[in-house]
């Protein structure tokens, strides 16, 4: 499992020049380009109707802008025409609207849009949505995503997510956390019609009583966590009563109540072999998972990976570690290179990207961690293996119990988990079954006579 020899690959076969232009936008467009003759994507794509877009009198000044957005971002042919034949029925509602310019566009006036051509065209109206995503790219409207109320309660999250990035010093996920309770708190005060300084404990436990019904003990002991806190931001000035915090019953977790999910790891390898790998998203999904399986990476570890890196000369792999804010140093083995190496030339990332894996369907662009989830459950379906998990995690845990049974060391273990204490990787000992059965202590008193009172 663990090679140390490391093939270099040709580093510019991932960077030919115009191969990721060619990728995007197809080789049979790039032969009838003629720069002499003026010929542009659009016209390429609708030979004898490209003017009709081009003239349309509010959208027809970035046609064809909008077009070679959709090619560099991976739409097919079909998708780009598709797309294109709608700005006609987009552009006549939004005239309708009495939209004079592109420059007036707003994101309210663009949602009305599409809330009605979705009541005449259900897949049309997702143009809408997709020209939207452009005219943020382009800066030509603020922002991509809808605009934030200016309410007093969005004026408050957001003061508390100030106070968490810069007094706090917490992470961007915290934050985002944090902010999605309190956004959730405060509105649940807003529908019953409560004020801050009239909060009471009951109005806090039937909160939470609503919230913990579709949440494990866990999850929900970390929700209380992120309440609890947002009462101690506002109890700070008076908007809240002093002593909320203390009255907000938490359910008791402990610490390794429960094992580490963990598969055979027969059942792991079958699994990478099930994987199809004569596809795109194949190779891209077996890289990834074979990363897991060799490395015990978290998904958030996986996605961030550059082609920074990998440092392929020196034969190893640096690894950031989110949950620890630090950085670790591994061996790059032939099997994960060779796995890489086959992605990339498969599927280079084009500028100005240096993620190793992206996003496969169009729009191109950055993969989350949940997209390696819903890969997993995907290929876990077809492999029709009898696996109960949900999600990728289950290789790592798997990874440290076959360390484990193959004698390697503890020590070991916790550095290729990135572990920053021996504590975290102990957890894995209670699955060594076997192991235990070998240092069994003997019963006090068992095979000695019992006495006279006890018999």
């Amino acid at each position: 499992m663990w090679s140390w020899h490391v093939k270099v690959p040709p580093v510019a076969t991932f960077w030919a020049p115009n191969f990721t232009f060619i990728c995007s936008v197809g080789t049979a467009a790039i032969r009838r380009l003629n720069p002499l003759r003026g010929d542009t994507m659009l016209r390429c794509l609708f030979p004898n109707s490209h003017r009709r877009f081009l003239s349309l009198p509010l959208l027809g000044p970035i046609a064809e802008g909008f077009d070679d957005w959709l090619a560099f971002n991976g739409y097919t042919r079909y998708s780009r025409q598709y797309l294109i034949s709608m700005l006609s029925r987009v552009d006549a509602d939004l005239r309708h609207r009495q939209v004079k310019a592109v420059a007036d566009l707003t994101h309210p006036v663009l949602y009305d849009c599409w809330r009605t051509l979705i009541k005449i065209h259900r897949h049309g109206a997702g143009t809408v949505r997709t020209l939207e995503r452009y005219l943020a790219t382009k800066s030509l409207i603020t922002d991509g995503r809808p605009t934030t109320a200016t309410s007093s309660a969005s004026i408050l999250v957001e003061e508390y997510a100030s106070y968490l990035r810069e007094v706090r010093g917490s992470a961007a996920s915290t934050v985002s956390n944090h902010r999605y309770t309190a956004q959730c708190f405060l509105q649940h005060l807003d529908e019953k019609g409560i004020a801050l300084k009239d909060i009471q404990t009951s109005h806090i436990e039937s909160y939470v009583t609503k919230a913990g019904k579709c949440l494990s003990r866990a999850s929900l002991q970390v929700y209380i966590g992120a309440l609890r806190g947002f009462l101690r931001f506002l109890a700070m000035d008076g908007r809240v009563r002093q002593g909320l915090v203390s009255q907000i019953d938490t359910p008791r977790v402990y610490q390794f109540e429960q094992l580490p999910r963990t598969l055979p790891w027969e059942t792991v390898r079958a699994l990478l072999r099930s994987i199809d790998r004569t596809s795109a998203m194949g190779l891209r999904d077996y890289a990834m998972f074979l990363l897991i399986a060799t490395y015990g990476l978290r998904a958030s570890e996986v996605v961030a990976l550059t082609l920074d890196d990998i440092r392929w000369r020196q034969g190893s792999l640096r690894i950031h570690q989110p949950k620890t804010s630090s950085f670790l140093e591994l061996p790059l083995t032939n099997e994960v290179s060779s796995a890489v190496v086959k992605h990339l030339k498969r599927t280079p990332p084009p500028p100005p990207y240096r993620r190793i894996f992206l996003r496969m369907r169009a729009p191109i662009g950055l993969l989350k961690r949940t997209a390696i989830e819903e890969a997993f459950q995907s290929w876990v379906r077809r492999s029709r293996l009898s696996i109960p998990f949900q999600g990728p995690h289950c290789l790592r845990h798997s990874l440290a119990v076959h360390l484990l049974k193959t004698r390697t060391p503890l020590k070991t273990i916790g550095d290729i988990l990135g572990h920053r204490s021996a504590r975290s990787t102990s957890t894995y000992l209670r699955l060594a079954t076997r192991d235990l059965r070998e240092v069994p202590l003997a019963v006090p008193g068992k095979g000695r006579p019992a006495k006279e009172g006890q018999r």
